[in-house]
This record gives structure tokens, sequence and C-alpha cells, in this order.
């Protein structure tokens, strides 16, 4: 089982990925579970919130945030399950489907989110957040 340390790394990574990206001025998706509020604070600020680093001179400073629009998809268990068990060679077994919902700690504010259903299709999803980023 993965534990909250052992995602730190791979979070931190995201949100240097993100960072540098935004920073060259680049449009970024990233598609990934985020269960946690947590998770989804690293990706914004990087490891421990906002971490402080040092300049040349050995001034802390902050790592600037990345800012995120959080797309959270809704679906009945039923609904995810029975496309879950349509996919083939998926890395995540569906019996781990109840423990995600389980760990889910859907956005609220002040996180800066918006909600989609999935019985949309997904042209309409896609059209919803390309209207959202306008």
């Amino acid at each position: 089982m993965v534990s909250f340390l052992d995602r730190i790394p791979w979070l931190c990574t995201l949100h240097d990925i993100l960072q540098r990206e935004v920073a060259s001025g680049q449009h970024v998706v990233l598609a990934c579970s985020a269960l946690k509020k947590v998770y989804r604070d690293i990706l914004i600020q990087g490891k421990d919130g906002a971490p402080l680093k040092r300049d040349e001179s050995g001034k802390e400073e902050k790592t600037a945030e990345v800012k995120l629009l959080v797309v959270h998809l809704t679906g009945s268990f039923e609904v995810i399950s029975g496309r879950l068990l349509k996919r083939k060679g998926h890395f995540m077994p569906p019996e781990l489907l109840q423990s995600q919902f389980n760990t889910l700690e859907p956005p609220s504010a002040p996180e800066n989110f918006m909600q989609i259903s999935v019985d949309r299709n997904p042209s309409e999803i896609v059209v919803i957040i390309m209207e959202t980023l306008k």
C-alpha cells in the first residue's frame, strides 16, 4: 500500500513540472487523482504547503505557487465501477475503487475548482472546461 509520504516526491515533481511549464508561458493539463486536499495543496505550493528555499545570498524565499483549476469529475460508484470493469489492461484493479471513494476529499472553497458529472460525454466535458477557462 502506498502511503502519503510515498506520494510527496511524486507530487513535488508534478508541482515543479507545472511551475516550469507555466513560467515558460505554457498552458498545462495534468490528469491526476489528487484525492486529498493535501495532495492538491502540494501540487499548488510544493512540499509542506509553501516550502522555503534559499537564494544565492542565503536569504529564504518562498516557492512560487502554481495557479491550478481542479476539475472534479463526479459520478456514482455504480457508473464509475461499470466503466472501470470495461477497461482492458488498466493499472488499477476494480477492487480498489471503493477505497478511492472512501479516501476522496472533494474540493471545496477556497480551492479553485469546478465540478462536472461524468454522466456527460467527454466532448461535452471538454467544452465546459474550455468555456470556464476563457
